[in-house]
C-alpha cells in the first residue's frame, strides 16, 4: 500500500454511489476529498461531513483527486472518465462503461494513453460465490447454454429509480451487462451473433424505450445464451431470478430461497445455494453421481460487496495489477448488449 492514502472524488450519490462513498470512509487506504451531485441529498451520518459539490467537472479541477469514482447516470460515464484521465487519476466507473461502443473504446484508448487505472464496476466479479459459479462451470467444459434473468417488479422510489434509468439505458443493457460478463468469463469465446427483442409495458416509459427486453448471443464455440430483464409494477415474481449454466458434462445453478423479492438489491447478488449436477451414467443408465449443493454461507451482503470491490480498485492500483483483459471484457460485454438493444429496435439479428 502507498505511504498516503488514495484520494477520491466520489460522483454520484445514488444507491451505488453511497455505498461506494461509504466503502471509500471505511477503507484506510483512501480518503474521500469530496463528493458530486447536482442536488442536495440526505446521507447516512459516516458521509454527512463530506462537501456535496454540484459540478463534476469544477470539482476535478479544484481538488485534482488521485482516483475519480464515477456513479452517476450513463451518459454521463464516458466524458466524466476521460476528463478524469485528463487530469492524471484513475477512474472507477459503474458499469455500464458508456453508453455507445465507440465512447467506451475511447474510454479505454485514454486509461491508456494516460498510463492510469481503469476498474469497471462488474460487482459480481468480487462476489465469493459468483467466482465459485464461474469456477464449476468452467470445469464442465463448452460449449455452454447459459439462461439468466433478473426481473424486478418494482414500484414507489425503486419504479421512479427504473424510469430514470430508462431515460438513457434500457433494462437489458443496464443489468445486462453484468450476466453477459459472466458468460463471457466461461466459455472465453467471442460472441458472433445476437438477437433482441422488447416490449414498453407501461405509458410512463418513453414511447422509444422499453422495460421488457430479451437477448439471445451466440458464441463461436457454439455456446448460446439468454438474458431477460424487465422493470415495473407489471412484472411478475415468478422465476425472476434464473442463474444456470448446461453443457454436455452438466449443469450449475444458482437456486434461490423461494421467499426472496425481486426489488431487493441483496437478492441481486445472493446466491444461497449452488447446484453442480453431473450427465454422468452407468451401465444401468442411472446417474453415477448424485447432485451436489455448495450452501455459500456467510454471503457478503451489498455494502459488504462494495467494499470488496473497492478493496479490489486499491489492490488494482497499488500493485499495478495489468487491466488489459478487464477492460476488454467490459467494452464485449457491452457490446453485446448494445447489439441486442438495436436487434430490438431494427427488428434484425446483429452479426459482430
Amino acid at each position: 500500500m502507498s505511504a498516503k492514502p488514495i484520494r477520491v472524488l466520489v460522483a454520484g450519490l445514488g444507491n451505488m454511489g453511497r455505498s461506494h462513498a461509504l466503502a471509500y470512509h471505511n477503507n484506510p487506504g483512501f480518503e474521500i476529498v469530496g463528493l458530486v451531485n447536482r442536488s442536495n441529498v440526505d446521507l447516512v451520518p459516516e458521509l454527512q461531513g463530506y462537501t456535496i459539490h454540484p459540478s463534476f467537472e469544477a470539482a476535478l479541477k479544484e481538488l485534482k483527486p488521485d482516483l475519480c469514482s464515477i456513479c452517476t447516470y450513463s451518459d454521463s460515464h464516458a466524458d466524466y472518465a476521460v476528463m478524469a484521465f485528463e487530469v492524471g487519476g484513475d477512474v472507477f466507473v459503474e458499469k455500464p462503461l458508456a453508453t455507445t461502443v465507440a465512447d467506451a473504446e475511447r474510454v479505454v484508448a485514454a486509461a491508456k494513453a494516460a498510463g492510469r487505472k481503469l476498474i469497471v464496476g462488474y460487482i459480481l466479479r468480487h462476489h465469493p460465490s459468483w467466482v465459485r459459479l464461474i469456477a464449476e462451470a468452467r470445469k464442465l467444459g463448452g460449449p455452454y447454454v447459459f439462461r439468466m434473468n433478473l426481473n424486478q417488479q418494482s414500484s414507489g422510489p425503486t419504479w421512479a429509480t427504473h424510469k430514470a434509468l430508462m431515460d438513457t439505458t434500457s433494462p437489458i443493457v443496464d443489468c445486462g451487462v453484468h450476466y453477459v460478463d459472466v458468460m463471457c468469463q466461461i466459455t472465453d469465446a467471442r460472441a458472433v451473433e445476437v438477437r433482441g427483442m422488447g416490449l414498453r409495458l407501461s405509458n410512463e416509459v418513453a414511447p422509444d424505450m422499453y422495460n421488457y427486453g430479451h437477448l439471445q448471443v451466440i458464441y463461436e464455440d457454439g455456446s448460446v445464451g439468454w438474458y431477460e430483464a424487465g422493470w415495473g409494477p407489471m412484472i411478475s415474481e415468478t422465476a425472476f431470478f434464473v442463474k444456470d449454466v448446461m453443457s454436455p458434462n452438466g449443469s450449475v445453478s444458482i437456486v434461490m430461497d423461494p421467499k426472496a423479492k425481486s426489488d431487493d438489491i441483496d437478492t441481486h447478488t445472493k446466491t444461497a445455494v449452488i447446484r453442480v449436477h453431473k450427465a454422468q451414467t452407468g451401465p444401468d443408465g442411472k446417474f453415477v453421481h448424485k447432485d451436489e449443493d455448495l450452501k455459500m454461507d456467510g454471503e457478503p451482503g451489498h455494502q459488504e460487496l462494495c467494499d470488496l470491490e473497492q478493496a479490489y480498485v486499491l489492490k488494482a492500483i497499488t500493485e499495478n495489477i495489468d487491466l488489459e483483459r478487464h477492460m476488454d471484457d467490459a467494452v464485449q460485454s457491452l457490446r453485446i448488449c448494445l447489439a441486442a438493444d438495436e436487434s430490438v429496435r431494427t427488428g434484425r439479428p446483429v452479426k459482430l
